[in-house]
C-alpha cells in the first residue's frame, strides 16, 4: 500500500466513523466495505501477475499485503463503528489473520521441502524476469531445461521405493511442483514464436521439463501409497487433518464444541431420524423394518429421460408451497434465471446426487454406464428421494443464496459451509416442520436425506480423527444409512479426495441447526418467519453466530470469542 493511498484512506475512516447509525437495517456500514473491497482488490492485482503459487517470492508478498492490511485495521476506532461494521471488523480482522497463518505455513512448508526442488530457484527466476519482459539468451534457457529434466530424472528415480513420504508430503509436493508447472508455461507461452532464438533451442526441451515435472509429481503420489501401512480396499486417497486441525478450524468457524460433541450430536439427530423412519414405514404396511419402506420408495422411478422434466415438476411443487407459507420473498428475476443441466458419469463418481449454484445439476443413467451403475443411480435419484432436495438446491436453497449475495453486501466474503450448506440444509428442516411432506414415501425421502446429513458428521470425523478407513465410512453409508454403494462411494470420494475442507461435511446439519435455533430465537422475540429468512439473505455469507449477533442486535466485542451453544436437545 502506497503512502498516498494510506493516508487518503485514513482520512475517509476518520470521517466516516463519526457518522450517524443508518436507518435501512438493510443499509451496509460504509467503513469495513472499503477496507474489506481494497484488500480483495490488491489480492486480485496480486493474482494477476503473480502465476507461481507456493514460491517463496510469492508467499511473502502474500503475508506482506495480509500483515498491511493487518496494521491498517488497527487504526481504526472499534467503539465508533455501527453494529454492521463490528462484526465485519471482527471477522475481517480474522480472514486477514488466517491469510497470514496460510502464507507463513506455506514458507514453513516449502523450506522443509526445499531438499526435493534444487532447481526450483531457476524456474522462479526465469517467471519473475518474465514479469517485465527481460531479454533470454535462448541457449542458456536450453542448456538450463536440459540440466533440469536430467536432475528431475535422477530425483525421481531417488524417491522409487523411498518410505519417507507420507500423504501430506505427496500433497504439499504436488502444490509445489503445480505452482512450478504454471510459472514455466507463463514463461514460455510469452517467448515462443515471439523469440526466435528461444525458440529454436527450447521447444522440444521444454516439453520433456514439462512431462518430467508431472512424472516427478505421480512419484511422490506412488512413494506415499508405498509409505501408507493401512491399506483400504476402496482405493480412496485422502490426509486425515487431525485433532488439533479440526479444532483449529472449530473455533475459525465460530462453532464452540469439540469434533467428539459433535458426533454426540449427530448421533442424537440419527436416533430422531429411525424413530421417524419407523412411523412412516408403519403408515406403508412395513411395520418397524423402515429398510423394507426404504426399498419399495427406492423403486418409484420415471421412465428413462423424464428426470429432468420431473425435477421441474418438483420444483413447482416446492415453490408454490414457500409461496402458499409466506415463508421467504422469492424475487420473480431468481425464479426465472436458474439453470439446469445434466451430470456427465465422470462427474456423477463425485456427485452421485444433485449439486446447485448458478445451475442446477441433475444425476441419472446415460449410455455409457453398465447395468448395475444405471441401476444404482436409479433408485439413489428415486422421485421421493428428489422431492426432499430440490429446494435445497433451487429456490429458496442455494440459488437464491448466489442470486441475493450479489446483491447485498457483496463485500462480505466470509465464505463459510455452516452459512451455504447450512441454510440450504434449514429449508429442509424448516419445509418438514411446516408439513410440506404429504405421504409416508415423501417423508421416507426427507428422511433418507437427513439421515445422510447426520452420517456425514459421523463418518467424516471418524476419519478425520484417524478412527475409520474410507471403507468404514463407505461401509456405514450402506448399512446405517441405506446408500445405494456405488453412491456411498461417490460420497466418500467426494468428501476426502474432492478438494472439500474436513468441516465440509459436518456444516450441512450443524449449519441446519444453528440456523433453526436462530430462527426460533429471531420468532421468540416477534420477529415473523418471514421477515427473519428475508433479514438473513440481506446480511450475506458470514458464520451463523456473527449472524445471531446482528439480527438479534447482540453486542459485538473487539476481541469476539465463539461461544454460542445453539445445540439443546
Amino acid at each position: 500500500m502506497n503512502v498516498i493511498k494510506g493516508l487518503a484512506v485514513v482520512f475517509f475512516i476518520n470521517l466516516v466513523v463519526n457518522l450517524p447509525a443508518q436507518g435501512d437495517e438493510f443499509v451496509p456500514c460504509q467503513v469495513m466495505p472499503r477496507i474489506i473491497n481494497d484488500y480483495y482488490a490488491d489480492k486480485d492485482a496480486l493474482d494477476n501477475v503473480y502465476v507461481d503459487a507456493y514460491s517463496p517470492e510469492v508467499s511473502q508478498r502474500y503475508l506482506r499485503l495480509a500483515r498491511e492490511y493487518r496494521t491498517y485495521l488497527d487504526t481504526i476506532r472499534f467503539e465508533k463503528l455501527s453494529q454492521g461494521c463490528k462484526a465485519d471488523y471482527v471477522l475481517f480482522g480474522r480472514n486477514l489473520k488466517r491469510d497470514e497463518e496460510k502464507f507463513l505455513l506455506q514458507l514453513a512448508d516449502f523450506d522443509r521441502l526445499k531438499k526435493y526442488f534444487p532447481y526450483a530457484d531457476t524456474i522462479y527466476a526465469l517467471e519473475k524476469g518474465r514479469r517485465r519482459a527481460a531479454l533470454v539468451d535462448g541457449a542458456r534457457v536450453a542448456a538450463d531445461f536440459s540440466a533440469m529434466v536430467k536432475r528431475i530424472e535422477r530425483l525421481r528415480h531417488s524417491l522409487s521405493g523411498s518410505k519417507d513420504i507420507d500423504l501430506t508430503t505427496a500433497v504439499l509436493a504436488g502444490r509445489i511442483i503445480g505452482g512450478q508447472l504454471a510459472a514455466l508455461k507463463s514463461f514460455h507461452q510469452f517467448y515462443q514464436g515471439y523469440d526466435p532464438v528461444y525458440t529454436w533451442w527450447v521447444e522440444d526441451l521444454y516439453d520433456k521439463l514439462i512431462k518430467g515435472l508431472k512424472d516427478y509429481s505421480d512419484s511422490f503420489d506412488r512413494a506415499a501409497k508405498n509409505t501408507e501401512v493401512k491399506k483400504d480396499s476402496s482405493g480412496i486417497n485422502g490426509v486425515p487433518a487431525g485433532r488439533e486441525e479440526l479444532m483449529r478450524q472449530l473455533k475459525f468457524e465460530m462453532i464452540p464444541y469439540t469434533p467428539e460433541q459433535l458426533v454426540l450430536i449427530a448421533n442424537k439427530e440419527l436416533a430422531w431420524c429411525d424413530r421417524e423412519m419407523e412411523k412412516a414405514s408403519k403408515e406403508m404396511g412395513f411395520g418397524t423394518d423402515w429398510r423394507a419402506a426404504q426399498e419399495k420408495v427406492k423403486s418409484s422411478s420415471v421412465p428413462v429421460g423424464y428426470q429432468a422434466h420431473e425435477i421441474m415438476k418438483l420444483y413447482h411443487q416446492s415453490v408454490d408451497f414457500v409461496k402458499s407459507h409466506n415463508l421467504i420473498t422469492l424475487p420473480p428475476l431468481a425464479d426465472e434465471t436458474w439453470r439446469i443441466v445434466m451430470m456427465t458419469p465422470e462427474q456423477q463418481k463425485y456427485y452421485p446426487f444433485f449439486y446447485g449454484g448458478p445451475e442446477v445439476a441433475v444425476s441419472y443413467p446415460t449410455n455409457t454406464m453398465d447395468y448395475d451403475e444405471r441401476m444404482m443411480s436409479i433408485r439413489g435419484n428415486n422421485l421421493h428421494f428428489s422431492r426432499a432436495v430440490v429446494h435445497h438446491e433451487i429456490l429458496p436453497g442455494h440459488y437464491l443464496q448466489h442470486f441475493m449475495n450479489s446483491k447485498y453486501k457483496s463485500y462480505r466474503r466470509y465464505q463459510t459451509p455452516f452459512w451455504t450448506e447450512g441454510w440450504a440444509l434449514y429449508w429442509e428442516l424448516l419445509l418438514w416442520g411446516e408439513g410440506f411432506p404429504q405421504s409416508p414415501e415423501d417423508r421416507i425421502g426427507m428422511l433418507y436425506w437427513r439421515k445422510h446429513r447426520c452420517a456425514r458428521i459421523i463418518f467424516s470425523l471418524n476419519y478425520h480423527l484417524g478412527l475409520w478407513t474410507p471403507q468404514q465410512c463407505i461401509d456405514f453409508l450402506v448399512d446405517r444409512v441405506g446408500n445405494e454403494r456405488a453412491n456411498a462411494e461417490a460420497e466418500v470420494r467426494r468428501s476426502f479426495a474432492g478438494g472439500y475442507g474436513p468441516l465440509y461435511q459436518l456444516a450441512y446439519m450443524i449449519g441446519g441447526l444453528q440456523f433453526m435455533a436462530l430462527k426460533n430465537e429471531a420468532l421468540s422475540r416477534g420477529m415473523t418467519i418471514r421477515k427473519f429468512n428475508d433479514a438473513v439473505l440481506h446480511e450475506n455469507a458470514m458464520p451463523v453466530e456473527m449472524l445471531r449477533n446482528l439480527i438479534l442486535q447482540k453486542p459485538i466485542e473487539k476481541n469476539f470469542e465463539t461461544k454460542w451453544k445453539f445445540y439443546q436437545k
